[in-house]
């Protein structure tokens, strides 16, 4: 089976892990803007950021056959500062239209403050005006009121649900989800969001329309193979293999390619990698053989 991680943060992981997804089937993925791990102090950061999302991860991702896709967006802890926030909002525009970005976000609430909501809608404001797909952040905390207000938000504003996913989702809030007619994303973390065999439940108590599954790995204890893991036990536990492909394929890719991003059909091509390809005089190599496939004529 080919895979769909619509939510990895591999800015934080190493190439061992593209090698490790690309393996398990892992053909395309998403990586969202998000916090650090520490607050950036400078607008210049954020520059810098955003530039490696659409540069250099594209290219690391691309030469082991995995695509690469990202959203662009001013996360939700670092809205509290409201100064810098302002910065970052101004200068969204110059990466958000880039190619390759299929999303605005993540964005959305973290500790539900006046300062979150104010970045939350000035985004949504800047996707409503030119019709990108938006991608929101539930909180860790206090999840079912921040969602709630997250789709409040989004109908008052007249967002298109088809163009809006809800991620982080858990069994408190998939209905809420489901209902606002939104995307419905689960994140398989462990310990702190979604376990894989609550995902399953999920799946076999609601079918697998509008519920797309992910990995959010980052710079936590986190697994990059979270999808084709829970992919796997879906069919061990009786979940058709048509469901499987919906919630870890098919789903995220009819979600996305409303950006008009995404060459679906390309995507179900083998990928043609070739290792020797540098960028910015950098390989993802350090002395082992590149692999160099041949391009097969049509």
């Amino acid at each position: 089976m080919r895979f769909f991680d619509p939510h990895i943060h591999m800015s934080s992981r190493t190439t061992d892990d593209y090698r490790a997804m690309a393996d398990a089937g892992i053909r395309a993925i998403i990586e969202p803007a998000f916090w650090l791990g520490q607050p950036r102090t400078q607008v210049g950061s954020f520059i810098d950021y955003f530039a490696s999302l659409v540069g250099w991860e594209r290219f690391r991702a691309s030469q082991f056959g995995i695509t690469h896709f990202c959203a662009i967006g001013l996360n939700s802890k670092e809205a509290n500062n409201e100064g810098l926030a302002r910065e970052v909002l101004e200068v969204l525009p110059r990466f958000a239209f880039k190619e390759g970005v299929v999303a605005i976000g993540e964005i959305g609430f973290d500790e539900i403050t006046p300062a979150e909501e104010r970045a939350y809608r000035a985004q949504i404001q800047l996707a409503l005006e030119n019709d990108m797909v938006i991608m929101v952040h539930s909180p860790h905390r206090d999840k079912k009121r921040g969602i709630l207000r997250s789709i409040d938000i989004a109908k008052e504003m007249k967002v298109p649900m088809s163009k809006f996913i809800m991620d982080h989702n858990n069994e408190e809030t998939i209905d809420d989800t489901l209902e606002s007619g939104a995307w419905a994303a689960f994140s398989i973390y462990p310990h702190t969001k979604m376990g894989t065999d609550r995902m399953v439940d999920l799946v076999l108590k609601y079918g697998p329309e509008r519920l797309i599954v992910d990995s959010s790995a980052d710079w936590g204890v986190s697994d990059p193979l979270s999808v084709p893991r829970t992919a796997r036990r879906m069919l061990e536990r009786g979940v058709s293999a048509e469901a499987v492909e919906l919630c870890t394929w098919k789903n995220a890719l009819d979600a996305y390619a409303q950006s008009g991003q995404i060459d679906v059909a390309a995507l179900e091509r083998s990928p043609v990698i070739d290792q020797r390809a540098l960028w910015e005089d950098n390989s993802v190599l350090r002395g082992q053989d590149p692999r160099v496939d041949e391009l097969v004529p049509n």
